[in-house]
């Protein structure tokens, strides 16, 4: 079983985000995992995620949107959150603005932990009272906590 802690540090979440626009949220969150030393080659990266989204929005709905890609280069999966200053519009499947946006990276030979991590995400997120929580964190070090309470049990 993937722990989320394993492939998210403090310093690849940000609340808010400065970003405004669905390609800009994408390419702010790679940059986050690049400077954290986490992606070599960025641009390769956001041209994957962006790629993907085009192919099929990851607005999964309940404000939640999970863009991912994968990308040579990369040691090990690796993960980067942000939380909108304003709920934004990410296409969602329900029509609805989204409120965080976790976006996940993978080296192309680790499919199985890529779905698994998605999953991970995913139950996470379903959790009514984890989401809110979430939606409201006022900083980045907050949305961090709760991700780090939630994953530590």
């Amino acid at each position: 079983m993937i722990n989320l802690l394993d492939i998210l540090s403090p310093n690849c979440v940000r609340s808010p985000l400065t970003a405004t626009t669905k390609r800009g949220v994408i390419e702010e969150l790679v940059d986050l995992l690049a400077a954290a030393g986490k992606v070599t080659d960025a641009q390769s990266l956001k041209d994957a995620v962006w790629t993907r989204e085009q192919t099929r929005t990851t607005g999964i709905g309940f404000g939640l949107a999970i863009p991912h890609g994968k990308c040579a280069g990369m040691p090990s999966l690796a993960m980067a959150i942000g939380k909108p200053a304003q709920p934004m519009n990410f296409d969602s499947i329900d029509g609805q603005p989204v409120k965080l946006i976790v976006l996940l990276a993978s080296p192309p030979d680790k499919q199985s932990d890529h779905i698994q991590a998605l999953a991970r995400i995913s139950r996470l997120m379903n959790m009514e009272e984890f989401r809110n929580k979430t939606y409201a964190a006022a900083s980045s070090e907050e949305l961090f906590e709760l991700f780090r309470a939630q994953e530590g049990k």
